[in-house]
């Protein structure tokens, strides 16, 4: 049963992985406000396309215009004009008055009639602000008037007015209704519906409604000002929501004598001088902007519609129900995606997922909507970005799943090779073609003999190491690593794709993998472990390119002479060198840095043939190896040593004497006892010594060199050591450090 569990799992764990992880990221965004715009939008859209509701009969605006001031001729109206005014309303017999105009101040010689007004008219409500700098925003009540309300209205940081209040706190702690709910009150007070406060909340209710309080995370804000009693508003429509009727209408009776009654006469300017023009959701050119008094009276409207219609109220849901809502449309996105990713192949998975996400956006959309309309207000922006989020990472997933072959292929092959295999019509025939190409090969001096002394597993990363930073290089100058042979490389330069710069490259590369050593070595030292030294030869020829082998196991590969040639001129180096043949040289160009020229003859080569020693690359590529003359020192006291030379890999039965009689930090000079022609190895040959103790009998461990092609006295020979056992190797530093000194 754990078993079936653990596969079931494994098999859906993109799905699993990808829906947490996609909600996460999408939460976060949230968290952090990177969202809150987008579902601001997202809800200004949805309150436009709702339908628009009737007009609210309970109250009416005396709109203050422009035909208005021209009226009276002047910017300011007087206060008597103002008394007059509410004279006439306060005879209509309505249920409360709302004067959203600042008369803090005494204008005119009506002043005082204005105040009178004010005293005897018991349900006038004037307005004041309260919220801001004491100096510059916040505007006292009128003299006189008793009942007054806070007209502050909140707005978002894109001007945008979302939110209304229902209490302020002044700046001496106390609390003031706002403006629209004192309206509300007096309206409803007429009814016997009053505030009471829900037990073990902070929320009041009034009538059938219970208001829940704003918090500064409600909805798709984070982090917003949460101060006073607030609540999120739910406009009754864009325009015409309620009856407006002109001041000069009031003043000159030009409407019904029972206009009014028993309803809330809201009072404030509408035109643009007043400068009282807000953006809304239902905003989109300037020039829809609302009036200040409009929104008093949506808030007022809203709160008495609540209150006995049971006009739903914007209610939103906690953090943890958002969170599951994303995390729902996140495996939403993730398991239809993931559903359609074996259906007819990669075209039909991409028109399957299409057409599935995009039903699942219209229901995302339309559900949200419908919320709306019956007064939710649920996350859209952040579930949309987790259905969409969470397919992508799975598209992305079932895109890396497809490119697993190439890629597993490439572990063993060469991206070229992989794309020429899958992509090429004949790319997985057996059989090959005739072409020329360059090839280079490169090897460890001494390794084998050095890894003798490690462990298994510290000799696998020592390699891994060389040739994780060789392959860096050879990729980077387009070489098609071929094989790894232990500490050894393949790499061909022309197969699978020919470029007219296939030999310039390849030794460019190799000057740029001799200079790589460094930072191996760099490793090395921080582990603890002796240098590495590489040697490399390039060899330029036909060979035969393509796929080798049989139905059940091909391998891409080059079979011919050249390659064989470019083993043994690669034999030729030593540590740090770079050896090419003359074709090499000739395809390369004249950029190709020559420091020496010798004659070889190979094994079988029946000719023999001149290759090069390569410095450095000229032109375009600019590279250079450090060039530092080696010195031999002379040694006091000979080391007495023997010697066997090799053929291959193989040691020669003759066994030689002679002693060391000069050292440097790579190399000795080697002066033989019984001088004869077989005794005097040739240049460019191997040899096998040993450190002789003939007082105590010992003989050191084996230790590889070469021969130098360097010009020697009689009887002597120059060698460069390819392996020294670590003891060999301390006691021969300590000697010439001696030296030195």
């Amino acid at each position: 049963m754990w078993n079936k569990i653990k596969e079931l799992f494994w098999r859906g764990r993109a799905v699993w992985i990808s829906a947490p992880g996609v909600a996460a990221v999408v939460i976060l965004l949230r968290s952090l406000g990177l969202l809150q715009a987008w579902e601001w939008a997202v809800l200004d859209q949805y309150v436009r396309w709702k339908p628009p509701e009737s007009k609210d009969e309970r109250i009416v605006i005396v709109g203050i215009d422009e035909a208005d001031l021209h009226y009276f001729g002047q910017a300011i109206i007087p206060d008597g004009v103002y008394a007059q005014l509410l004279e006439k309303l306060k005879a209509r017999q309505p249920r409360a008055i709302g004067l959203d105009i600042y008369r803090d101040v005494p204008v005119g010689k009506g002043n005082q009639q204005l105040i009178e007004v004010f005293r005897s008219t018991p349900n006038l409500v004037g307005i004041q602000k309260v919220i801001g700098d004491s100096r510059r925003q916040r505007v006292a009540p009128p003299p006189g008037l008793k009942q007054v309300g806070a007209n502050d209205l909140l707005i978002d940081a894109d001007h945008r007015i979302r939110r209304g209040l229902l209490f302020v706190d002044d700046q001496y702690g106390k609390t003031i209704p706002a403006f629209g709910m004192y309206l509300a009150g007096l309206y409803l007070d007429a009814e016997g519906i009053v505030f009471t406060e829900v037990k073990g909340t902070n929320n009041w209710r009034l009538g059938k409604a219970v208001f829940s309080r704003f918090r500064s995370n409600d909805g798709g804000y984070v982090g917003a000002k949460d101060g006073g009693y607030q609540i999120l508003l739910n406009y009754r429509g864009s325009e015409h929501s309620f009856e407006m009727v002109s001041m000069s209408d009031i003043l000159e009776e030009r409407v019904p004598s029972d206009w009014g009654r028993d309803r809330i006469i809201l009072i404030g300017g509408v035109g643009e001088t007043f400068q009282d023009l807000f953006f809304t959701p239902y905003t989109i050119l300037p020039d829809q902007r609302m009036s200040g008094v409009e929104i008093h009276a949506h808030i007022t409207s809203q709160i008495i519609s609540a209150a006995k219609d049971e006009r739903p109220l914007i209610q939103t849901w906690a953090d943890s129900w958002e969170w599951l809502w994303i995390f729902l449309w996140a495996g939403v996105g993730t398991t239809l995606t993931w559903k359609w990713r074996y259906t007819g192949g990669l075209s039909s998975f991409y028109f399957q997922r299409g057409t599935s996400l995009i039903l699942s956006a219209g229901i995302l959309l339309g559900s949200t909507y419908l919320g709306f309309v019956v007064g939710w207000w649920i996350p859209v922006v952040p579930a949309f970005l987790a259905l969409g989020g969470s397919a992508l990472a799975i598209t992305a997933y079932v895109a890396r799943t497809a490119g697993q072959i190439r890629k597993a292929f490439g572990r063993y092959l060469t991206d070229e090779i992989v794309a020429n295999l899958l992509e090429s019509k004949e790319g997985l025939k057996l059989g090959g073609q005739r072409r020329k190409i360059t090839i280079l090969t490169s090897d460890l001096r001494g390794f084998t003999n050095f890894s003798e002394r490690l462990p298994a597993e510290e000799v696998i990363n020592i390699l891994n190491l060389y040739l994780g930073h060789m392959a860096d290089v050879i990729t980077s100058y387009q070489g098609t690593i071929d094989e790894f042979m232990g500490d050894g490389i393949l790499v061909l330069f022309g197969a699978p794709t020919a470029r007219k710069d296939d030999a310039a490259r390849a030794v460019a590369c190799a000057v740029a993998m001799q200079l790589e050593m460094v930072a191996v070595n760099e490793q090395m030292k921080q582990l603890g472990l002796p240098s590495l030294e590489m040697g490399i030869g390039i060899n330029t020829g036909e060979v035969v390119v393509g796929n080798i082998g049989s139905e059940k196991r091909t391998k891409y590969g080059v079979v011919g002479s050249q390659v064989n040639l470019t083993y043994r001129i690669e034999s030729y180096t030593l540590g740090g060198q770079i050896i090419i043949s003359e074709r090499t040289l000739q395809e390369a160009g004249t950029n190709t840095i020559i420091n020496d020229r010798k004659e070889v003859k190979p094994k079988g080569v029946k000719e023999p043939i001149n290759i090069y020693e390569v410095i450095g690359v000229a032109g375009n590529y600019n590279l250079f190896l450090p060039t530092q003359e080696e010195e031999f020192l002379t040694l006091s006291d000979k080391i007495e040593i023997q010697y066997k030379l090799m053929d291959g890999k193989h040691v020669s039965e003759p066994l030689f004497r002679g002693s060391l009689v000069k050292l440097s930090t790579k190399g000795a000079q080697v002066s033989v006892e019984n001088v004869g022609e077989k005794s005097l190895p040739r240049g460019l040959n191997n040899i096998k010594l040993n450190l002789l103790n003939e007082s105590q009998g010992e003989v050191s461990e084996d230790i590889y060199a070469k021969v130098l092609d360097k010009p020697s006295t009689n009887g002597c020979f120059y060698i460069h050591f390819t392996a020294r056992p670590p003891t060999v190797a301390a006691r021969l530093d300590a000697i010439y450090k001696s030296l030195v000194n």
